[in-house]
């Protein structure tokens, strides 16, 4: 068993490594939750365990994780509809566009065509992993209830 971990972003190198540990993780649009008077975006999210996986285990492992954005000023989305009834959602990975420094776009892709985008002021991001989904060994839909509700 890895250790969980808690990863800080705050430029476009870390958040590339954050964007490889949230790769194809299940996320319910019931755990998207934009604070927007706390300028804070926060994603529950059952990710793959990369490192057990690269470090050769054989059964995939997921953990339950927290991703969340600081210094927001606007959330927007595409193709995801955050005040439908939950949906299950792919996440793809995300990226940074920098604009007036320090600040920019984060830019958060999933399968479908699905996006949301982040100005921030500053990139301030974190990724915590909360324990193991022991339900989350199904397909995509499957088991991906992660409790995590708003």
């Amino acid at each position: 068993m890895t250790a969980e971990l808690k990863l800080i972003a705050l430029d476009a190198d870390d958040l590339a490594v954050i964007s490889a540990h949230v790769q194809d993780a299940r996320v319910q649009t019931a755990d998207i939750v934009w604070r927007q008077g706390e300028k804070r975006l926060v994603v529950g999210m059952s990710r793959l365990d990369w490192e057990q996986t690269l470090a050769g285990e054989t059964a995939p492992r997921r953990l339950i994780a927290a991703l969340r954005f600081d210094r927001v000023l606007a959330c927007k989305s595409r193709n995801i509809d955050l005040e439908a009834p939950p949906v299950a959602l792919e996440l793809l990975g995300i990226e940074f566009h920098p604009g007036e420094a320090p600040g920019g776009s984060a830019v958060l892709l999933f399968a479908q065509g699905g996006a949301l985008r982040l100005d921030v002021e500053c990139l301030e991001c974190e990724l915590t992993d909360l324990g193991d989904d022991d339900l989350g060994t199904g397909e995509l839909g499957e088991g991906a209830e992660s409790g995590l509700g708003a």
